[in-house]
C-alpha cells in the first residue's frame, strides 16, 4: 500500500511540474536542477574540455560530467547517463550533452537523441544536444575575439532534430575560427540573461557572419522547441523583458510566393492552398499558385521562379515557397504523377538566386517524412487516475531537442547544408518530425491552418517565435488518422540558417509585375 501511495505521489508530482513547464506565455520554466555531459573521443585535448565545461558554467548547468570515450562508446555512457536521471527520482530542469570527436566521426547522432528522449526525468523538458568537430590534437583552429585587452577563447556546436518538439538543432561546418561563435554566445547569454535561446543563436550568426565576411561560413539550427528557452538565472515570465537582437532583414523590396500543391487524393489540401494564398497576398507577397504537379514539374516550377525573381529589375528582399504533397518513405516529395522529387534539389535551386542572396527564403513543407505514428510519451498513471489529476496531453516523443553540429559532412539530416553563403538566411519549416506522419483532414493541415492563424494575429512578431508557437499549438493535439484507431501526436521541425530577425508585416512594396 505504501509503494502504491508513494508511486501516486511521484506521478501526481511529475503531472503538476509537466503542466507548469509551459504553463506560462509559451515559455519553459525549467525548474529543477540542470545537467550537463561532455563525451570526448581520446583526441579531444584538456583546454577543450576544460572550455565546455565553461559554456555549461555560463548556462548554469551546475552539475557537469566529463566522460572519456571513444566514438562507439558514445552510446553506453549516454545510457548510463539516462539511468542516473531516472534514478534521481525527479524530474530535470534541462539536460546539456555535448559530444566532442574528429571530424566526421559522429555521423549517426540520431541514435544518441533517441537514447535521451527515453528519459522519463526529462519527459516535456528541453534537452540541448551540442555535437563538436575537435580538430586533430584537440586544438581550436581560431581564436575568439579581443574583449578587455585579452583573447577570449570559444566553441562552436551543432545539433539536428530527430526529437523534435521543444528541440532546436543548430549546424556548423568547418569554421575558420570557432572559437568566436562561442565567445559571442558566453557573451550574450552575460548581457543578455532575458533573450531566449533562439534569440541569442540569431544575434550570434549576425556577428559571425560580419565577422566572416567572404569566408563560406553559415551556421544553421534546427528545433522542435514549444516555447522560448532562456537559460538565464531569471524568471521566464518575471517583468517583460529588453527587446531581442536588433537586427532586422529589410522587406521594403518585392515580395515572392511560390504555391505547390498536390490536391488531388489529398482531401481538405484545397483548404490549405486557400488558406495560405490568403495570407500571401495579406502580407504584400506576389503568389504563383501551381495545383497538382508531377515530381519534374515541381523542378520545373522552381527553376521558373528563380528565372523570374533574377529578371525583376528591382530589389527582391523575400521569398516563401510552400510544397503540400504526399511524402515518400525517406522524406521525398511525390508528385502528382506518383512520381518521387527531392527536397534538397529544390531547395538548392532557389540557393542559386542571384537577388535572394543575402535575404530570407522561407519553406513551408506538408508532407509526411515516413510512416512513424507517434503515441506521445506522458508519466505513467492509470487512466482514472490521469482523469482526477486532470494531467496535459502526451508529449510528441520527439520533442524539446536543441541539437547543435559542426561536423556538417557527418550529419546526416537534410534541408540547407551549411558551408556556403548561398545556403544562409534559410528558414524551413517540416510539418512532420523525421520519420514521422503528417495528418490533414477535410478541413485541412493543423499545421498549415495554425500557421496562417498565429501570422495573421501579430505579422510584427519575429517569425522563427512565431513558428515556436505554431508547434506549441500541434504538439497540444491528439489527432487521428484515417487508417489507425489511436491517437497520436504530432510535431513540426524547423530549421533555420536565419541571421536578422525575420518580421513579415507588410511594406508598401514596388510589387513584381508579371509574376504569373
Amino acid at each position: 500500500m505504501a509503494f502504491l501511495v508513494a508511486g501516486t505521489l511521484q506521478v501526481a508530482s511529475q503531472v503538476a511540474d509537466a503542466r507548469e513547464s509551459l504553463g506560462r506565455k509559451g515559455k519553459y520554466s525549467v525548474k529543477g536542477p540542470r545537467v550537463a555531459l561532455a563525451l570526448c573521443s581520446s583526441e579531444v585535448s584538456a583546454s577543450t574540455v576544460a572550455l565546455l565545461e565553461g559554456v555549461f558554467q555560463t548556462l548554469g548547468f551546475e552539475s557537469c560530467r566529463r566522460q572519456k570515450a571513444s566514438v562507439q562508446g558514445f552510446c553506453g555512457e549516454l545510457t548510463r547517463f539516462r539511468e542516473r536521471l531516472d534514478a534521481h527520482g525527479g524530474l530535470v530542469g534541462c539536460a546539456f550533452v555535448a559530444l566532442v570527436a574528429a571530424p566526421r566521426q559522429l555521423r549517426q547522432s540520431q541514435q544518441l537523441l533517441l537514447e535521451l528522449s527515453r528519459c522519463k526525468a526529462l519527459w516535456g523538458r528541453p534537452k540541448v544536444f551540442l555535437l563538436l568537430s575537435s580538430a586533430p590534437g584537440g586544438e581550436w583552429a581560431g581564436r575568439g575575439p579581443q574583449v578587455g585587452g585579452r583573447t577570449e577563447w570559444g566553441w562552436a556546436g551543432g545539433l539536428r532534430p530527430s526529437v523534435q518538439a521543444h528541440v532546436l538543432l543548430l549546424l556548423h561546418p568547418a569554421v575558420p575560427e570557432p572559437g568566436a561563435f562561442l565567445a559571442s554566445l558566453g557573451e550574450l547569454c552575460g548581457h543578455r540573461p532575458h533573450w531566449s535561446l533562439l534569440q541569442l543563436l540569431t544575434e550570434v550568426f549576425s556577428r559571425i557572419a560580419e565577422e566572416s565576411a567572404g569566408a563560406a561560413y553559415c551556421p544553421v539550427l534546427r528545433s522542435s522547441l514549444r516555447g522560448a528557452l532562456c537559460l538565464g538565472k531569471v524568471e521566464p515570465w518575471g517583468p517583460e523583458p529588453e527587446p531581442g537582437p536588433s537586427a532586422q532583414y529589410d522587406l521594403s523590396g518585392a515580395r515572392a510566393a511560390l504555391l505547390l500543391a498536390v490536391t488531388q487524393d489529398r482531401p481538405g489540401a484545397q483548404h490549405d492552398v486557400e488558406a495560405l494564398g490568403s495570407l500571401c497576398q495579406a502580407l504584400g507577397f506576389e503568389t504563383t499558385l501551381r495545383t497538382d504537379p508531377t515530381a519534374q514539374a515541381f523542378q520545373e516550377e522552381m527553376a521558373q521562379f528563380r528565372k523570374r525573381l533574377d529578371a525583376h529589375r528591382g530589389p527582391v528582399s523575400c521569398a516563401l515557397v510552400a510544397l503540400m504533397a504526399h511524402g515518400g518513405p525517406q522524406g521525398q516529395l511525390l508528385g502528382a504523377d506518383g512520381q518521387e522529387g527531392q527536397l534538397e534539389m529544390l531547395v538548392q535551386e532557389l540557393s542559386h538566386c542571384r537577388a535572394l542572396r543575402g535575404r530570407p527564403k522561407i519553406f513551408l513543407l506538408q508532407a509526411c517524412r515516413g510512416g512513424h505514428r507517434d503515441a506521445g510519451v506522458e508519466p505513467a498513471a492509470f487512466p482514472w487516475f490521469r482523469r482526477w489529476l486532470r494531467a496535459p496531453p502526451a508529449t510528441p516523443s520527439q520533442a524539446d531537442v536543441l541539437h547543435i553540429c559542426t561536423d556538417v559532412q557527418g550529419s546526416s539530416s537534410r534541408g540547407p547544408t551549411p558551408g556556403s553563403p548561398n545556403q544562409a538566411d534559410v528558414l524551413m519549416v517540416y510539418a512532420a518530425a523525421e520519420g514521422c506522419v503528417a495528418y490533414r483532414d477535410e478541413k485541412g493541415s493543423d499545421f498549415i491552418q495554425m500557421l496562417v492563424e498565429v501570422l495573421r494575429a501579430d505579422p510584427k512578431a519575429d517569425l522563427l517565435e512565431q513558428v515556436t508557437e505554431v508547434n506549441r499549438q500541434v504538439c497540444e493535439l491528439d489527432v487521428l488518422g484515417p487508417d489507425c484507431d489511436e491517437r497520436r501526436k504530432a510535431c513540426l521541425e524547423i530549421r533555420s540558417s536565419l541571421r536578422r530577425r525575420l518580421c513579415l508585416q507588410r511594406y508598401n512594396t514596388g510589387g513584381l509585375a508579371g509574376m504569373e
